[in-house]
């Protein structure tokens, strides 16, 4: 990914839940708690609503705890498309955020499913052609933006394993395995029921630097656990818990709370 900051970032996406595939207005909530090593580094917020088959997504992420003292990251997240059946099919993707007094921004425009316009500020370096795996003309089609990625589509939690998301991020496309591991049920503030923990499998596939070793690890080493639960009766499924295995130790987002709202 682009930096740090595009990392921690395109992390967070896995927590933010999207919209609803149902016949009536549905709007949508959400507070998240990210802590690495057992210690709080970060917190989002995010509102989603979906109106005539079409979703729009807003989030707010700030730095917390220990993580404040080394990068004061805060920023805005946005996502808006449109649900054709049970596919996500993004417009729009906008990432705002400063670290420190540094202020960075990702912009990704689609149509029909595909890319159409990247945008990064400030711009990324020049790439050597050696070690660079440039992204090809047919890797952005069908893909989903961060927030899009993060939500599944099914008929039951029986469904919401077995398949694969491509993902990009405004630099990196990857694919992301989704793998049935267990159910369980959950407790947080607005829901208590059933769910689904998915193992998460990492591809890179372009627009990233070769021999990479974070990279590595999450493609080979990493255990990345995800646990989806329903947003009311809509046939949405959203993150309500994820751990994912760092080279020095697990990042854990978990839901403080998850409710949809009539």
């Amino acid at each position: 990914m682009l930096r740090l900051s595009h990392a921690f970032f395109a992390v967070l996406a896995v927590a933010l839940p999207s919209a609803a595939s149902a016949a009536s207005p549905q709007s949508f909530k959400g507070e998240y708690t990210v802590s690495f090593l057992g210690l709080s580094i970060a917190r989002s917020t995010f509102s989603s609503h979906y109106e005539n088959g079409a979703y729009a997504i807003e989030g707010s992420v700030t730095a917390a705890g220990l993580a404040k003292l080394f990068d004061d990251t805060r920023g805005t997240i946005s996502s808006k498309g449109t649900i054709s059946g049970k596919k996500m099919v993004p417009q729009a993707f906008r990432a705002d955020y400063t670290s420190g007094k540094k202020a960075s921004a990702i912009d990704i425009r689609f149509a029909n499913g595909a890319v159409t316009s990247t945008q990064v500020v400030p711009a990324p370096g020049k790439r050597d052609p050696n070690d660079w795996v440039p992204i090809g003309a047919g890797d952005l089609a069908s893909v989903l933006d961060p927030m899009a990625a993060t939500v599944i589509h099914a008929d039951s939690l029986d469904q919401v394993c077995g398949r694969t998301v491509k993902f990009y991020d405004g630099e990196m496309r990857a694919d992301l395995t989704l793998t049935y591991d267990s159910k369980g049920t959950i407790s947080v503030p607005g829901y208590k029921g059933d769910t689904v923990t998915c193992r998460m499998g990492f591809e890179p596939v372009a627009g990233y630097r070769k021999g990479r070793k974070a990279l590595n690890y999450l493609r080979n080493k990493s255990r990345m656990m995800v646990t989806f639960a329903p947003l009311g009766q809509t046939g949405v499924y959203a993150p309500i818990h994820a751990t994912v295995g760092t080279q020095i130790g697990p990042l854990t987002i978990s839901a403080r709370r998850f409710e949809a709202v009539e």
